[in-house]
């Protein structure tokens, strides 16, 4: 399997974090490629990252997709629960996780651009949608286990770009019930083998 790599898309190391926990990053290789490239959009006619080419020669994109594939194999507890009420928690938690991700990104990009009252605003709608996020996630921080669930993955991995493209928003002040899940989960392998780089 190909996965693209990038050592700061949240999006990508949620799909690494995933195989990791589930024994298959040795059968990765990372495809180093730009989403300029044509070759990406050969196999990906949205031209984003993360897109996963398997051995069979399918490509799979965004995120949710990929890692819902990386589950279906090798042999480790699934990260994506059966029906019942757990995968709904899972897939509820997995969506705040990828949200605070869709808020914050093309958020660090207007701020790098001109300010006017169209941007302040929509800067202010995304940032206003990440703080309910974390208010959220520390009224269910109780139920948080160690990444047992894509989840729990998702949401360790978008407070990890939170820390790494937004610093200077701490969001651990009023959530300490988060804050110490999150301490508990960024030491473990598949999050320390995954950290962001610039």
């Amino acid at each position: 399997m190909k996965l693209t790599a990038s050592g700061a898309s949240p999006y990508v190391r949620k799909a690494m974090v995933c195989a990791i926990l589930r024994g298959l990053d040795a059968q990765i290789e990372k495809w180093v490629i730009t989403t300029t490239d044509p070759v990406l959009a050969q196999s990906n006619p949205l031209s984003k990252v993360p897109t996963l080419l398997t051995d069979d020669g399918l490509a799979l994109f965004d995120s949710p997709v990929i890692c819902e594939y990386l589950d279906s194999l090798g042999s480790a507890a699934p990260l994506f629960p059966a029906m019942g009420p757990a995968r709904w928690k899972a897939l509820r938690l997995h969506a705040i996780g990828d949200g605070i991700l869709d808020a914050s990104q093309p958020r660090r990009r207007e701020i790098a651009l001109p300010q006017d009252e169209g941007r302040i605003g929509y800067i202010a709608l995304q940032r206003g949608k990440v703080s309910r996020a974390l208010d959220e996630l520390e009224k269910d921080a109780d139920g948080l286990r160690q990444l047992s669930t894509i989840g729990e993955v998702a949401v360790a991995c978008a407070l990890g770009y939170l820390d790494f493209r937004f610093d200077n928003e701490p969001w651990r002040p009023g959530h300490p019930k988060l804050t110490a899940w999150y301490e508990s989960v960024v030491t473990l392998p598949a999050m320390a083998q995954t950290m962001p780089a610039a």
